[in-house]
C-alpha cells in the first residue's frame, strides 16, 4: 500500500518564475547541496522537458542511492509530474502544481510513494517525513534563488 502526503508552499513570486525554477536541473543540484544530489544521466544541465528523464545520485540516509525519474505530464505553467522509472522504490510519483491565488503564488507538492522493502510503517516513520523535508529544503531554496535574482534585476 501506498504512502502520500502534500506540501504547500507559498510566495509573491509569479507561477511562470516559479514553475520554470522547478524544472531546472542546476536549480534542483543547488537546492539539494547538503545530499550531495547529482543528475549524472538523462538531463543534466537547464530545464527538463515532458517525457524526458534524468538519473540523479545522492546520499540519504546514510546510503548512496540512485534514481532515474522522467517528466510525464507537463502544462506550463500550471502542473509537471515528475515519476521514478528505476530506483530505490516500488513506485514514486511527484506532482508539481502552481497556481495564483489573490497575490499569492501557490506551489503544491503532491508525492506518493511505495518501499519495496521497508513497508507502510517504515514509509510512515522514516521515508514520508525525510522527504517532505527535503521538499520542504528544496523549497525554500527555489524561494532563496528567485529573491537573488529579484535583488541582481533591480541593480
Amino acid at each position: 500500500m501506498a504512502s502520500s502526503f502534500v506540501v504547500r508552499t507559498r510566495t509573491r513570486h509569479s507561477v511562470e518564475a516559479l514553475f520554470d525554477l522547478s524544472l531546472d536541473i542546476g536549480a534542483h543540484v543547488s537546492s539539494m547541496a547538503a545530499t550531495d544530489e547529482t543528475a549524472i544521466g538523462g538531463v543534466t544541465a537547464g530545464r527538463i522537458g515532458l517525457g524526458e528523464s534524468v538519473t540523479w545520485r545522492a546520499r540519504h540516509l546514510g546510503l548512496t542511492w540512485r534514481m532515474t525519474s522522467r517528466i510525464t505530464a507537463l502544462d506550463r505553467p500550471h502542473r509537471f509530474v515528475d515519476e521514478q522509472v528505476a530506483g530505490p522504490f516500488r513506485s514514486f510519483r511527484h506532482v508539481h502544481l502552481f497556481e495564483r491565488r489573490g497575490g499569492v503564488t501557490l506551489m503544491t507538492d503532491l508525492v506518493r510513494l511505495e518501499s519495496p522493502v521497508f513497508g507502510r510503517v517504515a514509509e510512515r516513520v522514516v521515508l514520508v517525513p525525510h522527504l517532505r523535508r527535503l521538499i520542504g529544503e528544496r523549497n525554500r531554496a527555489l524561494l532563496r534563488m528567485l529573491d537573488a535574482a529579484e535583488r541582481a534585476e533591480q541593480r
